[in-house]
């Protein structure tokens, strides 16, 4: 079963709550966020950071939109290891958004730091799980030194990431 990592924006984009995302992008995270619960596994930490970032941006309440049934899957099978694992990240002082796991290259010194926790997971799951992003344009600006140090980034709305480069 395969292993991804899930940007917070993804849900926000199923949601209908990004003005820049068009109706195919939409639709486009709506699908990819039933395809994750169907079929593949969901990585968070294990200091809920990822979990706390989507309470704060989603409703636990599973609605209105599909990145709020999402985070409600999520929160229900936080602990199921059938489709969620619990990887290990270490923040690098109590309550920082920036983690041991997150690659020191110079290239990525002003990478957004409440992005840092995802790609700490992705890095120490040590699966190798792409990060899922749909409308942050950090990642595409990032891109080429985060899969340098070994991190994979599917860019579910590639249209987002070209316009107004």
């Amino acid at each position: 079963m395969k292993s991804v990592v899930v940007d917070t924006n993804v849900g926000l984009v199923a949601n209908g709550k990004a003005e820049q995302a068009s109706p195919d992008c939409v639709l486009t995270c709506i699908d990819r966020l039933e395809r994750i619960r169907e079929k593949e596994k969901v990585l968070l930490d294990d200091g809920m950071y990822i979990l706390h970032e989507y309470m704060s941006n989603l409703s636990m309440s599973g609605q209105p939109g599909m990145g709020d049934a999402f985070m409600k899957w999520v929160w229900e099978n936080q602990a199921n290891p059938g489709h969620c694992l619990q990887i290990h990240i270490t923040p690098k002082e109590p309550g920082s958004d920036d983690f041991e796991e997150f690659p020191n290259d110079p290239n990525l010194r002003d990478f957004d730091m409440s992005d840092r926790k995802f790609v700490a997971v992705s890095i120490a799951s040590g699966l190798n799980p792409p990060v899922l992003n749909a409308s942050d344009k950090d990642w595409w600006e990032y891109r080429k030194p985060l899969e340098r140090n070994g991190v994979q980034i599917d860019f579910i709305c590639p249209d987002l990431m070209l316009r107004n480069k």
